[in-house]
């Protein structure tokens, strides 16, 4: 079969794919870009495609230095594909391209669509037009032109959903460009919320996380200080939801209503994901960060105070303009007091446009890989130690699909712990689908998971399993995955990845 034959999908129909780079605001974006070209009628190319798809979509990432390196390089290999291939489309979306807009075009001309993170709605029409007269269409919104999650969407758990509450960020860090590129701050109605998560369970999802550039700020576009929290307490109301999680909270907006909601809402899950980003107070103040350490090691205390088993995560970035050995040493202190059960660490690279990438004092690299391993060598024991604390401890684990990559040559399954823990557990004998629950007994702690090496010691088929098993009956061909650029703990991977949240929440 020729690569023109390979462009014609089952029955004619037009197929997509969807590479995905950045944050979780970025992935979820992917879940709407995917629903919107469905809806089109076109159907995702089988895993493996590898580019043959009639259609290829780009969401892109502008966080880290090189995000734009990283774009032309994909697109220069997809080049001489679409030279073979009549009919071939490339799109470009997301916030590199609501940066550099223009510049996308005249660096590959042969991409047919650019479009922003406020109008991703318009994909399917940017197609077909760039189709019809034959020439790339370039169309960048200023402002939200519809909530995200008003558009069709194609999920990528059949049991667990990200749900937007918020999209843009109020704040200015001075090394983050996410502001300018996602606007400001714009809350959605609770109502709103709310029947989106009860049409979710209604399908059989039983886990979901509230999505925000700075989730715990909800509400101040719709002038109510604890609307967050009572947030958690209505999804806490809601039959059939199991686990609420959020992410990203700021510091300076993480108030103790929203301890006491987590504390008292069963549904809850005793996880938070606290981004720090510096232990020195100079170093926070030219972040443009409005707390301090004794603010953010404060916050820690009240929550363990109030959920003791709550594993805190953080994202920690090293070598920012300025930072001083003294500065430094400050970060490890507070890693040492907070004892978070995971840290993303990030070492500092320019944003263009960002405050930061002009100043002065710049950290030599050399200086930056030292204190950056460091810094993951002390967070390795830490993470270690406390993992070692959950061993002998029976927990409930929602069965994941895909988390455990050595889970077929160890006869193993995985799943996660309430705490968001990652478990790998022996596989019983009965059958445990995706989204089931089950009871474990872990016997080993390592860094970064938990083992259950026993028997299980009970399995709850769920709803949200038979929703699984429902998709996957439908849809014999496992979707292809998006690539998450979601953060890794302690040494990253050899290419580089983004920040949870962007890196700037």
């Amino acid at each position: 079969m020729s690569s023109i034959d390979r462009s014609q999908s089952v029955g004619g129909t037009r197929t997509y794919e969807v590479r995905t780079y950045g944050c979780q605001m970025n992935v979820h974006d992917s879940e709407r870009l995917s629903g919107l070209l469905e809806g089109a009628g076109y159907v995702r190319a089988p895993e493996g495609s590898d580019g043959d798809a009639d259609v290829v979509v780009f969401n892109t990432c502008a966080v880290r230095e090189n995000a734009d390196n990283k774009l032309y390089g994909n697109l220069g290999r997809l080049a001489p594909r679409k030279v073979s291939r009549p009919g071939m489309q490339i799109a470009v979306g997301g916030c590199l391209a609501q940066k550099d807009r223009d510049t996308i075009v005249k660096r590959a001309p042969w991409v047919d669509v650019v479009f922003g993170t406020h109008n991703i709605g318009k994909l399917p029409v940017l197609l077909e037009r760039a189709r019809v007269q034959e020439e790339a269409q370039v169309e960048i919104a200023e402002s939200l032109e519809a909530f995200p999650s008003t558009l069709p969407t194609r999920r990528e758990s059949a049991y667990a959903a990200w749900v937007s509450i918020s999209v843009g960020c109020n704040n200015t860090c001075t090394f983050c460009i996410v502001p300018a590129l996602r606007g400001k701050e714009k809350d959605r109605r609770p109502g709103d919320i709310l029947a989106e998560v009860e049409a979710l369970v209604a399908e059989g999802v039983s886990e979901i996380t509230l999505l925000g550039q700075n989730v715990n700020a909800y509400g101040a576009d719709i002038g109510d200080r604890e609307a967050f929290s009572k947030l958690l307490r209505a999804c806490g109301k809601i039959d059939g939801l199991e686990r609420v999680r959020f992410t990203s909270p700021h510091p300076r907006d993480f108030t103790d209503d929203v301890i006491a909601a987590m504390a008292e809402t069963p549904n809850v899950m005793p996880q938070l994901h606290m981004p720090l980003q510096s232990g020195s107070d100079p170093v926070l103040k030219a972040m443009r960060r409005s707390y301090r350490q004794e603010r953010f090691l404060g916050i820690i205390e009240k929550v363990r105070a109030a959920i003791p088993h709550a594993a805190i995560t953080t994202d920690i970035i090293v070598g920012f303009p300025g930072e001083t050995e003294e500065d430094f040493e400050q970060t490890l202190h507070t890693l040492r007091e907070a004892r978070f059960a995971q840290a993303y660490t990030f070492q500092y690279s320019k944003r263009p446009g960002t405050p930061a990438a002009e100043m002065d004092g710049q950290i030599p690299k050399s200086v930056v890989q030292e204190r950056y391993e460091r810094l993951v060598a002390l967070q390795e024991e830490i993470s270690w130690d406390e993992n070692k604390k959950q061993v002998g401890r029976t927990l409930e684990l929602m069965v994941a699909e895909g988390e455990g990559r050595k889970d077929g040559a160890t006869r193993r399954l995985s799943g996660r712990a309430p705490d968001n823990r990652l478990v790998h557990f022996t596989k019983p004998d009965q059958e445990v689908r995706p989204g089931d629950v089950v009871t474990v007994e872990i016997t080993y702690a390592a860094p970064h998971h938990l083992l259950a090496e026993g028997e299980v010691l009970q399995v709850r088929r769920t709803r949200a399993g038979d929703a699984w098993e429902k998709r996957n009956a439908a849809e014999p061909a496992k979707p292809a995955g998006v690539l998450l650029g979601l953060p890794k703990v302690g040494v990253p991977a050899p290419l580089p990845v983004a920040a949870s949240g962007c890196g700037c929440d």
